[in-house]
């Protein structure tokens, strides 16, 4: 098998995935739009405007080509943002084989079909969507380059695929377990960045750690209930996908997501934030799906549902909490009934 394994796109994560896959002695090649980041890859092993002041290893070289980064790989590791991911997979069809493993790194939805990125590239690339393998959790690529210690999961309908890619990344600081549950990870590892964007919100008011530690845990039930719906198993939700992703996102000045609605609990504009950010926000345009999934499948998500009229009605973040906090009695667990867990469990 061929060592070499290419990388769509060159991003601040793609990067850093690429960065684990030189670390393991394999040959990396990462497609890139512009020749301007290829010429920085390639000469000074750098990527300034994702990860500055990070040396990168000579194991990684940068092309604009597509068909030379793919030809002759073992692997093809597509890390698009969510609004691309079609478009990149389409460029890549006419490169890839039927004996490439492909696996993706992608957190969102398709926002005009509410597809995920699995089926968004088997579509394009015409094979069965079990095949694809989905690699998420809580990993900042600020902290996967610096080799900090980082633990993940990739998952697949092909068990055999998803134990190639573990052999593909795992080594002494990218620990990578799997999971049969694609659907869960997926939805796990999108959903999440709202609930990232509502603590970075509550952090900007000033709210403190009783409404932020509240507010992950009622958005791992909104998580829970929808990917129930969904068909994902929600002992999923309990792994390093779900809460795990939860949890870095929601806390950490690392994530985009936290520190855009930081910006927002702080009384800024969402055009404001996005020409500050100056990068994809995955978390904002999985606002707008989550809402329409939650509609499509009649299940209640209000975090979801009042950060959609902040980003996208001009609601007042403080108006927004207001409604949350008085929204009529519930009891804690009523998003699981007790027959629905027990069939995970006979």
């Amino acid at each position: 098998m061929s060592d070499k394994v290419a990388v769509l796109v060159a991003g601040s994560w793609g990067t850093a995935l690429a960065s684990v896959l030189a670390s393991n002695d394999l040959d990396v090649v990462v497609w890139t739009r512009t020749e301007e980041q290829t010429r920085e890859i390639n000469e000074l092993h750098t990527n300034n405007r994702y990860l500055p002041g990070v040396e990168l290893s000579s194991n990684i070289r940068a092309t604009t080509d597509m068909e030379e980064a793919v030809s002759s790989a073992a692997a093809v590791v597509i890390v698009a943002p969510s609004s691309a991911m079609r478009e990149v997979s389409g460029q890549l069809k006419q490169y890839w084989s039927q004996d490439m493993l492909v696996i993706h790194a992608t957190k969102g939805f398709e926002i005009e079909s509410l597809k995920r990125m699995s089926t968004v590239i088997s579509e394009e690339l015409g094979c069965e969507e079990g095949r694809v393998v989905v690699l998420s959790g809580p990993s900042h690529a600020e902290e996967v380059v610096r080799r900090c210690p980082t633990t993940v999961v990739v998952a697949s309908l092909d068990a055999k695929a998803a134990a190639a890619a573990q052999d593909l990344f795992m080594n002494t600081y990218f620990r990578v377990y799997t999971n049969r549950d694609m659907i869960g990870v997926e939805l796990a590892g999108a959903l999440k960045n709202i609930i990232a964007l509502g603590a970075g919100m509550s952090d900007g008011l000033g709210f403190g750690d009783n409404a932020k530690a509240a507010l992950i845990t009622r958005g791992l039930a909104e998580i829970l209930r929808i990917g129930m719906e969904m068909g994902a198993n929600p002992l999923t939700f309990a792994g390093l996908a779900g809460i795990g992703d939860l949890v870095v996102t929601a806390t950490s000045q690392h994530s985009r997501n936290w520190r855009a609605g930081s910006m927002l609990g702080q009384g800024k504009k969402l055009d404001e934030v996005l020409a500050s950010m100056g990068m994809v926000v995955e978390g904002i345009r999985t606002t707008k799906a989550a809402h329409a999934i939650s509609e499509k499948y009649g299940v209640q998500m209000p975090i979801a549902d009042q950060l959609y009229h902040v980003l996208f009605k001009d609601r007042n973040p403080r108006v927004a909490v207001e409604a949350l906090m008085g929204r009529d009695p519930k009891t804690e667990m009523e998003m699981m009934p007790l027959e629905t867990w027990e069939q995970w469990h006979t």
